[in-house]
């Protein structure tokens, strides 16, 4: 299976990815966060550095799905996904001024061919998780281009998920509120996420708790 953990910045989707990886035996593909040329200056100059971020994030995220499709006798959790990065980040700094419509036309016309050639996921999880959340695991993991991010960033990110929680048809889907989680410290909380994936992961309707 092809398993895909979406979620703001901080709400603890790698951590998740680990776990669950731990848990059940299965392999992790990691956003391209350590190494990435683009992200440290893009939180100092966004409308500079944006287009690039996110061609850098499509690419990787393309390259991660193909090797995905070419294990197909592996379960994979993939942390974030290719549909974040248009219908999310990129929509994001489109509206929010720091993409102009060239690159942003540029860049929606490269994801729809993408999207030609790929599968979606089997089931994609999303941690629906609030502003104090997000900042509290932000602080927690420490980049130091981060610990300055706009909470109006990422409430516009906030508000951008919660129409891609709404609105994705692309295959099974379930929300999992982290607010009142902490699946990391507390073994009975990581036992609810591992109870509704083994109790629904063969369901298609949406689901949430």
């Amino acid at each position: 299976m092809h398993i895909a953990i979406t979620g703001n910045i901080g709400a603890g989707k790698t951590t998740l990815a680990e776990k669950l990886a731990s848990h059940y035996g299965w392999e992790v593909y990691y956003e391209a966060v350590d190494g990435n040329p683009y992200l440290a200056p893009f939180y100092d100059d966004m409308p500079l550095w944006s287009f690039h971020l996110q061609i850098f994030f499509l690419n990787t995220r393309f390259e991660q799905v193909l090797k995905i499709k070419e294990r197909s006798d592996k379960t994979i959790i993939q942390d974030r996904t290719i549909y974040e990065d248009a219908y999310i980040f990129a929509q994001n700094l489109y509206e929010s001024g720091h993409m102009n419509e060239t690159d942003f036309t540029t860049y929606k016309s490269l994801f729809n061919t993408i999207m030609r050639a790929i599968s979606p996921p089997d089931l994609m999880i999303y941690l629906k998780a609030d502003l104090p959340r997000l900042q509290k695991g932000i602080r927690k993991r420490g980049r130091e281009y981060e610990q300055n991010i706009d909470p109006n960033y990422l409430l516009g990110l906030n508000e951008l998920y919660s129409k891609f929680a709404q609105q994705y048809h692309h295959g099974k889907f379930l929300e999992i509120d982290v607010n009142d989680l902490d699946f990391v410290e507390n073994e009975a909380d990581f036992r609810k996420i591992t109870d509704l994936l083994e109790k629904n992961i063969n369901i298609g309707t949406q689901l949430k708790i």
